[in-house]
């Protein structure tokens, strides 16, 4: 049987968006190596359950690196310090006995923090719905051969549509942009047939409803991409402006 360890917490706790917020330092025992960072901190809440205390909120779902809901700042890097994985897919077996480890919610003026660990990422989905739709015939699905479609551009569309929309860039960019997620976004149609007939009107409407929710500019840190569990290139960002131009130009 795997040893047990205890683990040392730094936890922002806040009672909403309107109240103060702040560390609360907590003790886990009885933490299994191979228990995930999220089951750590299910355990953490069944011990202050059993003290009456009130449970430290946090998103997830799917616990499966899919979703990306279970975003958590460890450690002070998004998702925790290990690449292309989600906050769920860290186990604490990478983390030693007597460990002190701080965890915060994502932070970003477009990322309101609603309790504790939770924020709320409605931003991004203000942004996908002005992408709107592809123009395409409805009826029975086509032959999958019927486009054809070079393998170099499926490739890159297939890259950038593995995009989660979990906002671990804007957590990491310092401007809080998103920029990476919204070219992700325009990129993963761009580069089909598909997406050709509303793509400059696309990158425009996403690229001002990106400002419009106050996301900060792109200066090109990259902390974006080292962050991102799915690994998605910032060869999208210069996509997105390239796209947005012409977009603006009317090509």
């Amino acid at each position: 049987m795997s040893q047990s360890m205890t683990i040392n917490l730094k936890i922002w706790r806040q009672a909403s968006g309107a109240a103060d917020g702040g560390f609360v330092a907590y003790t886990v025992e009885n933490v299994l190596p191979e228990m995930s960072f999220l089951e750590m901190l299910d355990l953490l809440n069944e011990q202050l359950a059993l003290k009456g205390e009130a449970a430290v909120e946090f998103d997830s779902d799917c616990r499966e690196g899919i979703c990306g809901t279970c975003g958590l700042v460890i450690k002070g890097t998004a998702h925790g310090p290990h690449a292309a994985t989600t906050t769920c897919e860290v186990r604490m077996r990478h983390f030693h006995d007597g460990e002190t480890i701080t965890v915060e919610p994502f932070r970003a003026k477009p990322f309101p923090i609603l309790k504790d660990l939770v924020v709320d990422r409605t931003a991004f989905d203000r942004i996908q719905q002005k992408g709107g739709f592809i123009t395409a015939n409805v009826g029975s699905a086509p032959d999958g051969n019927a486009v054809p479609i070079p393998k170099t551009d499926a490739d890159k569309a297939m890259d950038a549509a593995s995009c989660i929309g979990c906002g671990a860039c804007v957590a990491a960019c310092p401007n809080a942009s998103a920029s990476l997620f919204v070219s992700a976004k325009i990129s993963q149609l761009s580069y089909l047939p598909q997406g050709q007939v509303e793509r400059g009107r696309r990158a425009l409407a996403m690229v001002t409803q990106m400002d419009a929710e106050e996301f900060g500019d792109c200066s090109n840190h990259g902390e974006c991409e080292a962050v991102c569990p799915k690994e998605v290139s910032i060869e999208n960002i210069a996509r997105m402006r390239r796209e947005f131009i012409k977009g603006a130009f009317g090509k």
